[in-house]
């Protein structure tokens, strides 16, 4: 499992009712009741368990395992290279008050700040040269890891490894990216990792000549969390750079509108820009365009007509060149020209592409199949005019075999391309692939004009920002949901899509 998908559904439990303070819990007592099985393994005699901390949660695992360790009898000594102020994890500062808490103390433990070179270097683990006398447990760093590692952080490492305690590191050995599996500077080499609820991908890559012998710990995290979207999510949005200028946080394209319809496209910019896009264009025919530019937000580009038509392909074409990511179909119409110009811009297009509404019903899907940076935003009639199938969403129940079929039904259809599809319905599903999630934001009132494209904007906007398809796709519905739930808090059922888009990044703000 990738670190930030571990993250994500770690934060996800939350909204399940499952706080962090009680996996960590779980965690630090299934940690102490690995490391006593490997204790009696290894060792004739009790020996003393000697805990690294750092900042992160793999220290407050430390520090309630300590508990655990100290009621089977062990001696620990808690070796912290931060001390209470410097701990940024909520729940590990609240584990190591209770330790803090435990005075007058009966239990054999002491706990150590670390807080100089000097002081790791007069450690007792430092000044030891006996393999009976430790069981040392990697604590300090977890999965945020980032770059060059601070010296106090870098020689406690070479003194874990230089020492001849049996060495078991939390979740990751401390040094070792998660993700890739390699070592940037230095990193823990223990004999054992012990990984909670599924192991990193990094663990994996790095293979048991840098991790040693991996122990996987169910902590009771239900599979739920890792495939219901919910704010945990919301770590995957990119960070706007404080450094950034006009255009560096996206720049979108939207095609559409017609005679009849200019409000879609012109909701769909809304929409983009809502979702933090800094530049939108909408490319439409003349007879939408007047309209849509009377949102001073929008760059349009008034293409001679009522209707798109071929003989626009080149200018539209043009501007996608110079675009981060480009929308097809919001507002466009049914008819044989404009059907036409949606597939040549989709199969010339090389950007990432969503497609809505109007080029759901006249794109190929043949010309997109093998795209992975395609999204695809179909209610469930589109689904059906777009893939040639007719399925029932119905995901609101409890039976785990109604849910799974309903839900392989999708994935068989969907298979047949590479890129993302959200089929909206009262539950949402997102599938790319083998990969799928499931988005439970919104209300009835969405069912009012407008929403659909709002949900293409933000698609097309988080996509301009360097998100995969899934990811942009998962975040999409998820906003544009809460956007909903907000103006429904406001208004009621009487909010239209403009009062959702008006919601957009409030929620993304959070």
């Amino acid at each position: 499992m990738d670190p930030i998908d571990m993250t994500v559904t770690d934060l996800n439990c939350e909204y399940l009712g499952l706080s962090r303070l009680c996996l960590m819990e779980s965690a630090g007592k299934s940690l102490a009741e690995e490391v006593g099985k490997i204790a009696v393994y290894t060792f004739s005699k009790p020996v003393k368990i000697i805990i690294f901390t750092g900042s992160g949660g793999n220290g407050g695992d430390g520090f309630v395992a300590a508990r655990y360790l100290l009621n089977r009898g062990y001696d620990v000594d808690i070796y912290m290279l931060k001390d209470k102020n410097g701990i940024h994890s909520a729940e590990a500062k609240t584990n190591y008050e209770i330790l803090e808490n435990m005075k007058p103390r009966f239990s054999h433990l002491t706990v150590h700040n670390l807080n100089t070179i000097e002081d790791i270097d007069n450690c007792e683990v430092a000044n030891s040269d006996s393999f009976s006398e430790f069981i040392i447990i990697d604590g300090i760093l977890g999965t945020g890891i980032n770059g060059k590692l601070r010296e106090n952080i870098k020689r406690a490492i070479e003194v874990i490894n230089t020492s001849n305690g049996l060495t078991i590191s939390v979740d990751v050995p401390s040094g070792l990216d998660p993700l890739t599996g390699q070592i940037h500077d230095v990193a823990v080499k223990p004999q054992y990792t012990v990984s909670f609820h599924k192991v990193k991908t990094g663990i994996h890559k790095a293979g048991e000549e840098k991790v040693g012998g991996i122990v996987t710990c169910d902590i009771g995290i239900p599979i739920e969390a890792e495939y219901f979207i919910n704010y945990g999510d919301m770590i995957k949005l990119n960070k706007r750079s404080l450094k950034s200028h006009k255009g560096n946080n996206g720049k979108v394209l939207i095609v559409g509108g017609s005679k009849e319809y200019s409000g879609a496209p012109s909701i769909a910019g809304l929409a983009a820009i809502g979702a933090g896009a800094d530049l939108v264009y909408v490319a439409a025919p003349e007879s939408a365009a007047l309209a849509i530019s009377t949102h001073p937000d929008l760059i349009v580009n008034s293409l001679k007509g009522d209707y798109l038509t071929t003989e626009h392909a080149g200018e539209i074409l043009e501007i996608a060149e110079k675009v981060d990511a480009v929308l097809l179909g919001p507002g466009a119409g049914i008819n044989n020209e404009t059907g036409k110009l949606l597939n040549i811009l989709a199969s010339k297009i090389k950007k990432p592409l969503v497609l809505d509404a109007d080029a759901l019903k006249q794109v190929k899907p043949q010309i997109i199949k093998n795209r992975d940076d395609v999204i695809l935003t179909p209610h469930i009639f589109e689904f059906k005019s777009f893939f040639g199938k007719d399925i029932k969403l119905d995901l609101d129940s409890y039976d785990f075999a109604e849910v799974d079929e309903n839900i392989s039904e999708f994935q068989q259809v969907v298979r047949q391309i590479n890129g993302a599809v959200v089929v909206k319905g009262a539950i949402d599903l997102v599938i790319q692939k083998n990969k799928f999630k499931l988005n439970k934001s919104g209300n009835p009132g969405m069912t009012v004009g407008g929403t659909g494209d709002a949900l293409a904007g933000i698609a097309t906007s988080l996509l301009s920002k360097g998100l995969n398809a899934f990811d942009a796709a998962t975040l999409a519905i998820f906003i544009n949901g809460l956007a909903g739930d907000e103006a429904y808090l406001e208004k009621g059922y009487g909010f239209g899509a403009t009062d959702v888009v008006a919601h957009i990044g409030k929620v993304i703000k959070g």
